[in-house]
Parts: structure tokens; C-alpha cells; sequence
């Protein structure tokens, strides 16, 4: 039926209540019809003409009252379908509020409709007034029992398209008012008047015949005859069916999360908490949209790794720890007389170019690139994820930028590599909004003003002694360049060159 209903509302949008009144007149008339002629059984009447006729008159009446094709609740819904001046919110709040009143409107008017039709039938048989009155009781019961298993799902069906139409990739459908009851209570109702309406219809429809007296055998092809001819497209087709659509389309979104993909939405065109299920997903589904986004920007203005643990730890970040690292410090050699005699477009290109040595090589180290500083940058290894061999993925990265920096600029950049290994104070400083993770203690001085002293020794990377104890396999090339005076340090630092 979804394809019924969606070929319907695409090919006759600006008309669809009357093809919704329509298809609701086919599908219930022949289950109206088997009723009359079970009642014309009952009363011995060979009027078949009569009784189909009354039939047709029943289900039209019923189904016009039950859909009212052309009202004004229509109006908003097919207005919108044809371009007019609709808010796309009233119009899809149209489709719940004609749900609603669909639904109860259907019971009442179908219900008696067949107990008319039934008393109807009695009276062109001529049955007496007792009959007459068991004739209204049977039609009652049969009448419910069928609205009760289809009547639901049935609206629902119809109106999806509709709904998915209007919402389209919008989310103010999520937020509407669901009604009830459940999905779970008009399933069990569903489910208990499938039992009711066959062992009804078929305890009748074999009393009805005579042959079955004479030939029990009968009874089992009324009881297939029921079931394939009405069980499968009314139970199955009508009630069942279009119900699970919704739990489908569910199953296929966390497919597609799990995946990674956020864009695509769940319609939510069921008016029950099957709806608020979906509508419910949807928000669950832009919350982790979201999340990807935020930490999509905090990776390309924060290192990745600090990104994740911020994520991870919420508010509690960062609130300061003391934790052994080791500090790179990269600067480019003469870099203001290189900006003096290039345009502004060609410095920032060529340190945007440096930078894009630098990041990767530390981030494939297993480091974090903390701030950059006009034409360097400060890394750190051991914080603020932990790394076991925190010196010696440093000096991996030193190589590894040194060699690129030399093979890319060609001697057009030369830089200086500054590498210290000690403890530092790690945590959030800040306020008024904005805050920062920085490294605070000797270790960060010592590495830049070891950074600095590249431009004495004419080395490109330096290390210090504590550097060099921490490294868990030497390097074999270190060269021993002595101890050295450094700016804001009594006691002299002991350094050793690494050549690439």
C-alpha cells in the first residue's frame, strides 16, 4: 500500500483527500459486502442485487463521513500541495489533527453504518423484529473488529507521504504532539480483533450456508477462502505492514550512524510514539552531528588530541598537573629580514608551508603542537595524552621536520630545533570566556633559550643532557657540543647536536 499511497499524493497532490476516500471506499467495500450477504444468508433472501446495492450505499456513506474529502482541514493539506500562501507547520499539523479526528470519526460512523446495513438487509428478507435486532448486534461487532485492525495504520499510511512531503529535511516536526494510545496498544488491539472479526466472520459465514451441514469439508475452504482473500490483504496488507515501516526506517538510520553518516534524517510521519521514537532519533542524531562538527573545529584550531580529552572530560579539564615531558621549540632562522623583503601574502604563505611540516611531523610522533609563536612553535611530548618514550619521539619529529624543511624550501628557510626534557606544570589558564592549555616551568625556558643557541653552535637541532638520558636509544650521530650559558640560568646547560 505505500506505493499506492505514494503514486497517489504524487499524481494527485491537489485532490488527494478524494483519492484517500476513494481507495478507503475499494478496500473496505468488499469486507462490507461479505458481510450483507452473510446476513442475506442468515435470512434465506435471494435478493443479491439488493444487498449489493445497500452494500455500496453503506460503504460510501461511511467512508465520506469518515474521510471528508474537501474539508477544511484538506483545505491546508492540498492548498499547500498546489503553491498557495500555506505555512509548511500548519499544513503538516493538518496531517496529525486529521489523524486524530480520522481515527475516532471512523469507529462511530462505520460501526453504525454497519449495524444499519445489517438491519437494512433483515428488512428487505422480511425477518422479524428479533432477528432485526441480533442482525444490528452482528453488525456492530463485525464493524468494530474490522476498524480495529486497520483503522490506525490505515490513516497513518495514508498521510506519510503527506508528512514527508511537507517536513522534508526539516526539524519542526520532531517537536509536535503525539497521540494516543500507543503503537503497542493499537498493535494488541489490532492483533485481538484479527481473532474476533475471523472467528466472527467465520462462524457466520458457515452457518449462513446450508452445504456446510451436509459437507463439514466446506468449512475448511470458507476458512482458507477468509484467509487468503481477506486475512493476508486486510491483516498483512492494511494493518500489519505499514506499521513496521517506521521500525524499518529506524533499523536503516542506526545503520547509517554507525556508518558515520549524520545528513539524513528519519521522517517522522507516525502519529504515535512510534513518531516520537523517530522524532526522538533525529535529536540523538544532530546531538552527534553536532558533536562531530565541534570537534571538527576544535581540530583545526586545537591539536586533535587535546580536542578528544576535552570532549571527553567536559568541564573538568585541565586543572593543572605536574608531569614529565619533553618540550621542542622550532623557530626559523632570520626570519624579519625574510619578512622585510617579501610581500605580507608571501611570509604567511611560507610559514603556513613550515607549519604544514611541522604539525603532522609532531602529531605522527604522538606529540601536541601547543602554540604557535609569530615564525615558530612550541610542541610537547607526554601531555597531554601520556607517551612512554616521550624523548625519543621528539627527536623522531626534529628529524623528520629538519629533513622535510631542507627538501621542500631548498635553503630558502633555514630553522633552529631547541629539545628539553624535564617536568612542567600542564593545565588550563584564562578567564572571561577564553581560556588555554599551556605548559608552565623551567623546562619550557631552558628548550627555547636552547632553540636560540642553534644560531651559535650553527646546528639545527639541540638537545639537552636531560634530553639525552631520557632517550631510550640514542641516536648514534649526537655530537657533544659542551656546556653553554643560557639567559635566566646560573648553572650552565650541557648540550649535544643531532645531525640529520
Amino acid at each position: 500500500m505505500d506505493r499506492v499511497w505514494q503514486w497517489a499524493w504524487d499524481r494527485h497532490g491537489t485532490t488527494y483527500s478524494w483519492v484517500v476516500f476513494a481507495i478507503s471506499f475499494t478496500v473496505n467495500l468488499p469486507v462490507t459486502a461479505l458481510l450483507a450477504f452473510v446476513i442475506a444468508g442468515f435470512a434465506d433472501s435471494g435478493r443479491f442485487y439488493s444487498t449489493a446495492a445497500v452494500a455500496v450505499v453503506t460503504t460510501s456513506v461511511a467512508m465520506y463521513v469518515a474521510a471528508r474529502p474537501g474539508s477544511e482541514v484538506w483545505s491546508l493539506i492540498e492548498g499547500w500541495a498546489a503553491g498557495d500562501l500555506v505555512d509548511r507547520r500548519d499544513a503538516l499539523q493538518a496531517t496529525y489533527t486529521l489523524a486524530r479526528t480520522s481515527v475516532v470519526r471512523a469507529f462511530t460512523v462505520t460501526t453504525l453504518a454497519g449495524a444499519m446495513m445489517c438491519v437494512v438487509v433483515g428488512v428487505l428478507a422480511g425477518e422479524s423484529l428479533w432477528s432485526l435486532v441480533q442482525f444490528a448486534a452482528i453488525g456492530v461487532a463485525y464493524s468494530l473488529a474490522v476498524q480495529m485492525i486497520a483503522i490506525h495504520s490505515f490513516v497513518e499510511a495514508s498521510l506519510r507521504p503527506v508528512r514527508i512531503a511537507i517536513a522534508s529535511d526539516s526539524g519542526f516536526g520532531d517537536s509536535l504532539p503525539r497521540s494516543r494510545p500507543s503503537f503497542a496498544m493499537w498493535s494488541n488491539l489490532s492483533i485481538l480483533a484479527v481473532a474476533g472479526v475471523f472467528c466472527l466472520g467465520g462462524t457466520a459465514l458457515g452457518a449462513s450456508i446450508d452445504a456446510v451441514s451436509d459437507t463439514p469439508i466446506v468449512a475448511v475452504a470458507i476458512a482458507a477462502g477468509l484467509t487468503f482473500l481477506f486475512g493476508v490483504p486486510i491483516t498483512v496488507g492494511a494493518a500489519f505492514a505499514p506499521s513496521m515501516r517506521p521500525i524499518r526506517d529506524l533499523a536503516q538510520g542506526t545503520e547509517r550512524v554507525a556508518a558515520g553518516d549524520y545528513t539524513q534524517r528519519l521522517p517522522v510521519v507516525q502519529d504515535d510514539d512510534l513518531g516520537a521514537l523517530a522524532a526522538s532519533f533525529n535529536r540523538m542524531q544532530a546531538g552527534l552531528a553536532e558533536r562531530e562538527r565541534l570537534q571538527a573545529a576544535f581540530g583545526s584550531y586545537v591539536d586533535p588530541a587535546l580536542a578528544t580529552r576535552l570532549l571527553a572530560q567536559g568541564d573538568d579539564i585541565f586543572t593543572g598537573e605536574r608531569v614529565v615531558v619533553t618540550v621542542l621549540f622550532v623557530d626559523i632562522r632570520d626570519f624579519t629580514p625574510f619578512a622585510e623583503a617579501n610581500t605580507a601574502e608571501a611570509t604567511v604563505s611560507h610559514l603556513n608551508a613550515l607549519f604544514e611540516i611541522v604539525v603532522p611531523a609532531v602529531l605522527d610522533a604522538g606529540g601536541h603542537v601547543n602554540k604557535y609563536l609569530g615564525d615558530g612553535a612550541l610542541a610537547v611530548f607526554g601531555t597531554p595524552n601520556p607517551l612512554a618514550h616521550h624523548a625519543d619521539a621528539a627527536v623522531a619529529a626534529s628529524l623528520q621536520i629538519s629533513r622535510r624543511v631542507a627538501e621542500h624550501f631548498e635553503g630558502a628557510i633555514r630553522i633552529g630545533i631547541g629539545i628539553n626534557t624535564g617536568q612542567v606544570i600542564a593545565g588550563t589558564i584564562g578567564g572571561a570566556g577564553k581560556l588555554e592549555f599551556t605548559l608552565i616551568g623551567d623546562t619550557v625556558n631552558v628548550a627555547a633559550r636552547i632553540e636560540q643557541l642553534t644560531k651559535t653552535t650553527g646546528d639545527t637541532i639541540l638537545l639537552t643532557e636531560h634530553t639525552v638520558d631520557a632517550l631510550a636509544q640514542a641516536p648514534a650521530d649526537l655530537i657533544d657540543r659542551g656546556a653553554h650559558e643560557v639567559k635566566g640560568k646560573s648553572a650552565t646547560v650541557h648540550v649535544y647536536a643531532l645531525e640529520g
